[in-house]
């Protein structure tokens, strides 16, 4: 059984995507375990000591200065997981929920947190047992943590709540009782507040978003080489001396994509065979997808600081047997990524769309018919394949909107700046769906195109590409239910199968 062992090491995108959506199992090592214990050590001291330390001995938010005592402190922590819980709308899918589990258990064992270990192992436990907490995805303002979403986390830890066990929703009771597994009788000084104070909600639909829209991106790479070939694109714009002497990293890399996906096509021209220059759409593709490869790429970056970073309050400090009051949870150096990527992932569509509408408009396509159908009038061909694309792009105009230059005050003012990123993350990650919708159309289009070309010799990476989606995608002679295909097309690029046989012959994908 494959594992990610967690021992305060440095956990990567992929180890999360591993135990979220392939069901890798998570083990804790000795460090981590020692690390956990000595940072408990300091809790247990400050509250044998009386020591008025914030969510240790006091009150939460507004509730700082109110000090509990030693015999209302497993109540306080009981109270604040079941009054937090107030998450409202659909359900998290269940790999993000994985990620949040397995996020939250890598900050809680870099021994800055103060938590039992069994209450860490009690969370491995569910994650590995696959009992999923039904966490909804409405509720977080993006500081002091997560708190709605991660609290739905605990409550079924304790045996509260709800989970899904086995595809079912259940009471969370029933689910641990299936997976064989008791409830944590309770929860103990500091532990209730460590295990909500943090960023993990909105990590882990950034940390699934990025590793989805990387991947998108080389796939958008393959769909724009195809559509190129179908509108007999001129080739000389790729020349790398052009994006060399521009100097950005993401316009050299698509470039170079681009010219190993063509290579040795008979459908690509040269400027001056049949035209001068190509539009923007194919002339600038590289600047497009290359400006959003950028981007991606220095949000994986954050992203990836935040998977391993320790985001509770208060943080116990054990070489100085401190508890230092903070804000690691506040969540603006994930909002800003997050709102980035929504930005990145809608011109990548933006430009797909476009380049759609120049296959499908008679005075655009370089001698393709109408709509891409022999029999116009009688048959629409991919006319309203186009409508869709253009009213996806339209929704995610709205929604890059950035989350992030919001703020409300809460708590009394106690917690006068939030950072809004769950609700950037979530958007961020229906932009992605809305994204890999308009490629894919862009690729069915491009391929039905490339058919009616008479000369349609494809290069050695569109060749595989085409073959790819002509196994389950066939031409459209006449008319047929469309949504059946589009729907085919996104799920043939919704995993990196294509992009596996692609880089099998152009090399690795940029």
């Amino acid at each position: 059984m494959s594992k990610i062992l967690i021992d305060n090491q440095k956990l990567f995108i992929e180890d999360i995507v591993n135990v979220a959506r392939f069901n890798f199992k998570v083990k804790l090592g000795d460090d981590a375990k020692k690390s956990i214990n000595t940072a408990r050590a300091i809790v247990d001291k400050f509250v044998a000591e009386g020591r008025v330390s914030y969510g240790i001995t006091t009150g939460f938010g507004k509730f700082s200065d109110v000090v509990i005592s030693k015999e209302e402190a497993n109540d306080l922590q009981r109270n604040l997981i079941i009054s937090h819980a107030c998450g409202v709308g659909e359900p998290f899918a269940e790999e993000i929920v994985r990620a949040m589990m397995v996020l939250r258990v890598n900050s809680l064992t870099k021994g800055h947190s103060g938590i039992r270990l069994l209450t860490v192992e009690k969370l491995i436990e569910l994650l590995n047992k696959e009992v999923h907490p039904v966490v909804p995805e409405k509720g977080s303002l993006g500081a002091s943590g997560d708190l709605a979403p991660l609290s739905h986390m605990v409550l079924t830890m304790l045996g509260l709540g709800e989970a899904f066990y086995k595809g079912e929703r259940m009471d969370s009771i029933e689910a641990l009782e299936l997976a064989v597994i008791e409830p944590l009788p309770y929860l103990t000084s500091k532990e209730g507040l460590a295990l909500i104070n943090g960023t993990q909600a909105m990590t882990a639909v950034g940390v699934l978003t990025i590793y989805d829209a990387l991947n998108l991106s080389k796939i958008a790479d393959i769909a724009g080489a195809l559509t190129m070939e179908a509108l007999t694109g001129i080739k000389c714009a790729l020349d790398p001396r052009v994006h060399e002497i521009r100097g950005h990293s993401g316009q050299i890399d698509t470039a170079k994509n681009l010219l190993n996906l063509i290579e040795g096509s008979k459908m690509i021209t040269k400027q001056g065979d049949l035209r001068v220059q190509d539009a923007y759409v194919l002339r600038c593709m590289p600047q497009i997808h290359g400006a959003s490869k950028d981007a991606l790429r220095f949000i994986k970056e954050k992203i990836e600081i935040e998977v391993n970073a320790v985001t509770d309050n208060p943080l116990i400090f054990p070489e100085t047997e401190e508890s230092i009051s903070a804000g690691n949870f506040h969540g603006q150096p994930m909002a800003l990524p997050l709102d980035y990527m929504g930005i990145a992932l809608a011109e990548l569509a933006n430009v797909s769309e476009r380049r759609l509408e120049r296959l499908v408009n008679p005075a655009l396509s370089n001698g393709l018919p109408a709509f891409l159908t022999k029999f116009g009038g009688v048959h629409s061909g991919f006319m309203i394949v186009q409508y869709s694309a253009a009213s996806i792009v339209s929704e995610n105009k709205i929604l890059a909107h950035p989350a992030s230059v919001d703020s409300i005050p809460s708590s009394a003012n106690q917690e006068d700046h939030v950072s809004m990123g769950t609700i950037a993350g979530r958007k961020a990650r229906e932009i992605m769906k809305n994204a890999r919708h308009v490629i894919a159309m862009e690729i069915f289009g491009a391929c039905q195109a490339i058919d009616l070309r008479e000369d349609n010799f494809l290069g050695k990476g569109t060749e595989i590409a085409y073959n790819f989606i002509r196994e389950d995608i066939k031409f459209i002679n006449e008319d047929v239910v469309m949504y059946k295909n589009i729907n085919k097309c996104y799920e043939l690029i919704s995993n990196k199968k294509m992009i596996d046989r692609v880089e099998e012959a152009v090399g690795e994908l940029l």
